[in-house]
């Protein structure tokens, strides 16, 4: 299988003098993956609060993931080059910065009452972590041998969904309960203040804190990579592995956050289980916790077994899952939904580390590639919303079933490292 293919960057990592700071680096870049965890689930706190304090339908709340994911869309490419020039430690700093700034807009957005500000503030926000997720991921991938690299961004991303699985109970707790004793949708849109403000005063510490930190430099490792690639020119997109897996990273957002963007609805839903939104928002920590299990299992379990063969296995159970899902009631949907989220545990970093495989100089560009293919998480969302408003909640979750059959043939398949031929 692809997982098991050395390439010149990763192998030239293990010779490099510093590689006892590996480890030291790696623990660092866990409060980042932690962090963008914890902001990126929060949306789906702001979802159903958003829709009740402005009114708005299903597929006009989905702007709230359509305009955080949007940003990956534009932002991945020029962070991709900003990350070229700044390097990877640069690219951390500026992108907690950015995200720090998109924090406090929160505020004014509160103050304003307007939907289109809270908007702005998403996007601004949404930047700062496309330029972590850029600078990051890649970085971790690089961080030891080629042939554990899904394993070890595995392990990393576990700390991602960490994020994710406290901050349902965070946002329910700040946000959602606070609105519920409003007395006007005023005071109601206020109550996300002080959380955002707390959530920018933190990126701000860990901005100086990987300013302060002194890493390994991994553009040295490209540079070395670079001398030892046979061609001298083309680009990341002549990789086919590459392309498939770009459009594996946006099918799997996309599902990933559709799912996640209705379950408070979905859990509301008299069949289902008739809860309050703040009850509901509580069992968003399930989805995420399972993929937070399912991580810590998976960078353990795919230091043996071959990562595509891991991704077909779990995109095939998600099928089933949402099937019965959409397919049941009560209890049992409740259960096939939430487990959902132990599927998705190992997609993210195991697509990305089989699509940059073997990419050497173009490692950067192929980092931008997959990261621009997040913008899944802004448009299968949308999709889902309009078929919510159409046929109802629950039907629309056979959406994300087609995005699984496509990630179960990436690992079966399309994941095979090969160039496309000019």
């Amino acid at each position: 299988m692809a997982t098991h293919s050395n390439s010149g960057t990763f192998n030239q990592v293990n010779d490099m003098p510093d590689n006892k700071n590996f480890a030291f680096a790696l623990t660092s870049l866990t409060s980042l993956f932690f962090m963008w965890g914890f902001i990126t689930c929060l949306n789906d706190i702001l979802i159903p609060h958003l829709k009740g304090v402005f009114d708005l339908s299903y597929s006009q709340a989905m702007l709230v993931q359509f305009c955080f994911f949007g940003a990956y869309f534009l932002f991945s490419l020029p962070a991709g080059a900003i990350v070229k020039k700044l390097g990877y430690q640069k690219g951390i700093v500026l992108g907690l910065l950015i995200a720090a700034i998109g924090c406090l807009f929160f505020y004014p957005a509160a103050s304003m009452h307007s939907y289109p500000v809270f908007l702005m503030a998403l996007f601004i926000l949404a930047s700062g972590i496309t330029l972590l997720q850029v600078s990051a991921n890649p970085y971790v991938s690089m961080l030891g041998d080629a042939k554990t690299a899904s394993s070890r961004l595995t392990m990393t991303q576990a700390f991602n969904a960490l994020g994710t699985t406290v901050a349902p109970f965070f946002g329910a707790f700040l946000i959602l309960n606070e609105a519920a004793d409003a007395l006007s949708p005023q005071t109601s849109a206020e109550s996300v203040q002080m959380p955002y403000v707390f959530l920018a005063a933190m990126l701000l510490v860990l901005a100086a804190v990987f300013a302060w930190l002194k890493l390994p430099n991994l553009s040295l490792v490209e540079e070395d990579a670079q001398k030892d690639e046979q061609e001298d020119s083309g680009s990341a997109w002549q990789y086919r592995h590459l392309v498939l897996g770009a459009v594996g990273i946006f099918v799997y957002v996309g599902a990933e956050v559709a799912i996640g963007s209705f379950l408070v609805s979905f859990f509301a839903e008299p069949s289902i289980a008739g809860l309050e939104e703040y009850q509901a928002a509580k069992y968003i920590a399930y989805y995420w916790g399972g993929a937070m299990v399912g991580r810590f299992i998976g960078a353990a379990v795919m230091q043996k077994v071959a990562a595509g063969k891991a991704l077909f296995f779990n995109a095939t159970l998600a099928v089933i899952l949402i099937l019965v899902a959409v397919f049941s009631s009560g209890t049992l949907a409740m259960v096939a939904i939430l487990l959902v989220g132990l599927c998705n545990s190992i997609m993210f970093p195991t697509i990305f580390s089989l699509a940059i495989q073997g990419l050497g100089k173009h490692t950067s560009q192929g980092s931008g590639i997959l990261c621009l293919a997040i913008v899944g998480g802004a448009i299968i969302p949308l999709f889902q919303g309009v078929l919510a408003d159409n046929i109802g909640v629950q039907p629309a979750f056979l959406l994300p079933i087609f995005c699984y059959f496509f990630i179960a043939y990436y690992g079966l398949s399309g994941s095979k490292v090969k160039a496309i031929a000019n």
